[in-house]
């Protein structure tokens, strides 16, 4: 089980400037993120570069879109899947982020008009690149997104072996985690009542020994 009493990483601390960072508001963020070169994120009016990611890392987010969209699509049930340029908002903290995969089900929210900040993410997925980022990701952020309340599953991603974790909301404030190791195993995501297997979602990936 995971409780929520795990420390938190602070991805502010990344911010190292000798005087005050300059704070924007949301609508200033949005602004310049439609004309920035590369992604960044929003924490309540800092805003932050998005960490480069590696080749593996993107082969595996690949692999697990479009595995999500085939076993969402054979389940009959209505689910919406989207990628890495998909920013989601977190209205308790006024956060935006940008998830690696997400699944959504019915019909997509967004909290503006123009349709960028989506709020009813159902299952997240992260795939992990360097140690500080993993760290984030397994709590920090973690921690961050248990603000929504139609979160319900999270899916870590190891891209350089065959680690796959999974908390599943079993109660508001209970996390059930299960872990797979083996490229044979079949990973069950209980909040959108799919599965897929491990050898799919690493196709194309060497380990390095």
């Amino acid at each position: 089980m995971y409780n929520d009493n795990n420390c938190s990483f602070n991805p502010l601390a990344v911010l190292e400037s000798i005087k005050e960072p300059r704070r924007y508001t949301l609508a200033e963020y949005l602004k310049k993120e439609e004309r920035a070169k590369e992604p960044n994120e929003y924490y309540n009016g800092f805003i932050t570069k998005r960490t480069m990611a590696k080749g593996p890392h993107n082969m595996v987010v690949a692999n697990m879109t479009g595995e999500l969209k085939i076993a969402c699509r054979a389940s009959g049930k209505k689910y919406s899947i989207f990628g890495s340029q998909q920013l989601i908002y977190l209205p308790e903290l006024n956060f935006s982020l940008y998830p690696d995969v997400l699944v959504v089900a019915e019909t997509p929210q967004y909290w503006d008009k123009n349709e960028v900040l989506l709020g009813n993410p159902v299952l997240i997925v992260e795939v992990l690149s360097s140690s500080s980022t993993s760290k984030y990701d397994r709590t920090g952020k973690f921690d961050e997104y248990k603000t929504l309340t139609s979160f319900k599953e999270y899916v870590l991603i190891d891209p350089n072996k065959c680690r796959i974790e999974t908390r599943f909301r079993d109660a508001p404030n209970i996390w059930r985690d299960t872990i797979y190791k083996n490229l044979s195993d079949i990973i069950k995501l209980e909040s959108i009542d799919c599965e897929i297997n491990a050898d799919f979602i690493y196709e194309n990936i060497t380990f390095k020994k």
